[in-house]
């Protein structure tokens, strides 16, 4: 019997594709029989539990159910409910959060294996529009990164771009500045400001938000390194309905941590899968285990060798087979 307080000590020692494949097989018979929403899309889809032996052989909810379901599994009060962003009229998602101590775990878990401790940064978060509104899961990660880094400059910063830009002009301190920001705001400072962040790490985030047309990431990456004279540009793949994020060091090359894996189903058909093409990106994120841990995103990637690569969003017209339960 899977005994989900385990889960919390267990997640983040895993460190190979058995135990991975262990825990997720564990973690899917508890969430078909704890979540009803998850339980009746399985069973529409005559899923027999007992016959899931593979990653591949798990269904995956489709990330739509965020935004017209409560996706629990167990019985809890919400410790907090992240929601996604959008305009007044849209629908967003909601993902409720049992406990923020197994975010803040996997985050900072993860944060670390990619770049060490917090502490070693100066932290800074542009992330206007997520600032402005309630409920952000990328805002409340940053908080927290900011807060461990103790150092005094860490900190937000909303429109205030001439500020950071003279914090940034003028800083002289040892450690290294760590600049996270959403796309739009920082190609900003890439085309109005001559900024030097050569010896920094510019980690974009969130893409344009309705500010500025959508963009290819290699078409950013190429701005941003222009007119920030980095040689390499991060980014972070996170997204409300996860508590995990994966990382990029360069040329939109993403990788996981150990306890989130990303497989790319066939565009046409939901429950296929292929290698060395596009197509939607499913994530298994072991974070997850009071939400749901297997997620359909409606999201374009395609594996280049251990990484993948973000290429875009599927439109309405293309997302095919996916639209059970939603009435």
């Amino acid at each position: 019997m899977f005994n989900v307080s385990d889960f919390h000590a267990e997640i983040l020692q895993i460190e190979s594709d058995s135990d991975f494949l262990k825990m997720a097989l564990k973690i899917f018979n508890y969430q078909y029989q704890s979540n009803s929403v998850y339980q009746e899309y399985c069973d529409l889809l005559k899923i027999v539990p007992t016959e899931i032996k593979q990653l591949r052989d798990i269904p995956f909810l489709p990330i739509s159910f965020f935004k017209t379901h409560e996706i629990k599994s167990g019985e809890f009060n919400s410790e907090a409910c992240f929601k996604s962003s959008g305009t007044t009229s849209m629908i967003t998602s909601r993902h409720h959060v049992k406990s923020l101590e197994i975010y803040k775990a996997s985050f900072l878990k993860s944060f670390q294996i990619y770049y060490g401790s917090p502490k070693d940064y100066v932290i800074i978060g542009l992330l206007p529009n997520y600032l402005e509104r309630e409920g952000s899961s990328l805002v409340y990660m940053v908080d927290q990164l900011i807060k461990l880094s103790e150092h005094v400059d860490s900190g937000f910063y909303l429109h205030n771009q001439n500020d950071l830009v003279n914090f940034i002009t003028h800083y002289s301190g040892s450690k290294k500045i760590f600049l996270i920001g959403v796309s739009y705001a920082l190609m900003d400072l890439a085309q109005n400001y001559n900024l030097d962040l050569s010896k920094y790490v510019v980690m974009e985030t969130g893409g344009m938000k309705g500010q500025r047309k959508e963009i290819s990431k290699a078409e950013l990456h190429k701005i941003l390194k222009q007119g920030l004279k980095v040689k390499d540009i991060h980014s972070e793949y996170g997204m409300t309905e996860l508590l995990t994020q994966a990382y990029s060091f360069s040329n939109g090359h993403f990788s996981c941590p150990p306890w989130m894996k990303i497989l790319i189903r066939e565009t046409n058909d939901p429950f296929s899968y292929v290698t060395n093409k596009s197509g939607g990106i499913n994530v298994i994120d072991l974070a997850n285990i009071h939400s749901c841990a297997f997620i359909a995103t409606q999201d374009l990637g395609r594996y280049e060798g251990e990484f993948f690569n973000l290429l875009g969003r599927f439109d309405h017209s293309d997302l095919r087979g996916c639209n059970l339960l939603v009435q």
